[in-house]
């Protein structure tokens, strides 16, 4: 196994931030420093991180319904509330993959296994987050086809999948991107300003009926499925207008 990607496993963060532990120097394997990415280890490794001793532990993937107002770090020096409030002291190892903005509600994947994470977040897996979203206005349908073929932001162009009205100003939205405050933005340069915004799927994941501030570990299944990249239909979420409520 890469170095890396055992640091991953072992909870150390994703397989970049390993990557970042590596090239500071912060890494030895058999008592001697080491840099190389790329070197293998195995189990009769011993492989130390600022001199203390990594071992392998079996990975945790927790679903949390973030609530609006908790920003999706682990310390912010200008936010009074984050999602790690919500955890048991037990889950601070977790690392969210992904973020959602402090206002934006819905489904947060947090683990520890840095795999996991690579595949749910770099770009070429594309895979599809499902949002619903509540404008200050009635939706103009004729607008949907601006945000299927794109929108400049920061030099890129941004998309959405796919756009479906659900009421008069009320949409679902897929996309596979994500760039910051993406859907928000897109909806800010044709002339909307987003009032509610909630992801209610990642994958074949959904967030189902899991109350605000609640949080559960994922499935076997679960976990195998969100490696598939088959685009899931919409469907009616209730999470959107469950009722607040944390877990014991």
């Amino acid at each position: 196994m890469r170095l890396n990607r055992f640091l991953a496993a072992a909870g150390l963060g994703s397989r970049r931030q390993c990557d970042e532990l590596i090239a500071a120097g912060r890494v030895t394997v058999n008592g001697q420093p080491c840099t190389d990415f790329s070197t293998q280890v195995d189990e009769r490794t011993h492989v130390k991180v600022d001199h203390k001793l990594v071992r392998q532990k079996e990975s945790l993937t927790i679903l949390l319904h973030k609530p609006a107002g908790f920003v999706s770090t682990r310390r912010d020096p200008h936010a009074t509330d984050t999602i790690y409030d919500l955890l048991p002291p037990k889950f601070s190892r977790l690392f969210n993959i992904g973020r959602l903005d402090a206002q934006t509600e819905g489904l947060l994947l947090l683990t520890s296994d840095g795999d996991l994470a690579q595949h749910l977040t770099h770009p070429r897996y594309k895979v599809e987050k499902e949002y619903e979203v509540t404008l200050n206005k009635i939706w103009d349908p004729q607008l949907a086809e601006n945000l299927r073929r794109g929108i400049f932001l920061d030099g890129k162009r941004a998309r959405l999948t796919r756009v479906q009205p659900c009421g008069p100003n009320r949409l679902r939205v897929v996309l596979e991107q994500g760039l910051n405050r993406q859907i928000r933005r897109m909806f800010y340069a044709i002339g909307y300003d987003v009032k509610r915004l909630v992801r209610t799927r990642i994958g074949h994941l959904r967030l189902g009926d899991l109350t605000r501030g609640g949080w559960r570990p994922l499935t076997k299944s679960e976990l195998a499925n969100l490696g598939r990249s088959t685009p899931t239909p919409f469907a009616k979420s209730p999470a959107a207008v469950s009722s607040p409520r944390r877990n014991s």
